[in-house]
Order: structure tokens, then C-alpha cells, then sequence
């Protein structure tokens, strides 16, 4: 159904104000596409371990992880926890590499 005046158009094309989330700066928006490739990086490490409950545990570990700090917006403490995240990851690669061999 098509509305019948240019108004409702617009109307109905636009979002309310209180829904519409505040435009994230190129910084913000880099570091975001990072944490979801680190993100699918471990993601795709775990999937190599068969299904156990070691796997399920280092991906809910994982998982609460990136959810406890889901809401940080300071550009300095997200490449931080990058950095740091990464560094733990590699210590776990490490273990992920001998379950999924042995």
C-alpha cells in the first residue's frame, strides 16, 4: 500500500529519534571490524577441536569475554583488550592446535 502524500512517505521511510543509534567515528567503526575478525578467528580455532566439553567451555569463556565489554566505547582500553585478548588467544591456540591433532 502505497501512502498517498509526500509527508506520510517520509514518514514512514524515517525512524523515530530515540531509536536511531549516534554515528560511530572511523576509529570506532576500524576497531569494531577487528574485534569481530578476532572474534571469528577464535571462533573458527574452537571449531577445530571435536565436539567436547572442553571446546564448549573455551567458546562460553570466549563468548562472556567479548560480551562483558560489548558496550566500551574508549578507542585506547578496546585496543587494549585487542592486544591482550590476542595474546591469551595464542597461548590457547597452542592447546586448541594439540586437542585438535591428538
Amino acid at each position: 500500500m502505497r501512502p498517498s502524500s509526500p509527508l506520510l512517505a517520509a514518514l514512514s521511510r524515517s525512524r523515530p529519534s530515540r531509536l536511531k543509534k549516534p554515528a560511530v567515528s572511523l576509529d570506532h567503526f576500524i576497531q569494531r571490524q577487528r574485534v569481530l575478525a578476532f572474534w571469528r578467528e577464535i571462533v573458527r580455532a574452537l571449531n577445530k577441536i571435536p565436539p567436547s566439553s572442553t571446546r564448549d567451555e573455551l567458546h562460553t569463556y570466549a563468548r562472556q569475554e567479548f560480551e562483558r565489554h560489548r558496550n566500551l566505547t574508549d578507542l585506547q582500553h578496546i585496543r587494549y583488550l585487542l592486544s591482550t585478548g590476542k595474546a591469551e588467544f595464542e597461548t590457547m591456540r597452542r592447546y586448541i592446535d594439540e586437542q585438535a591433532t591428538g
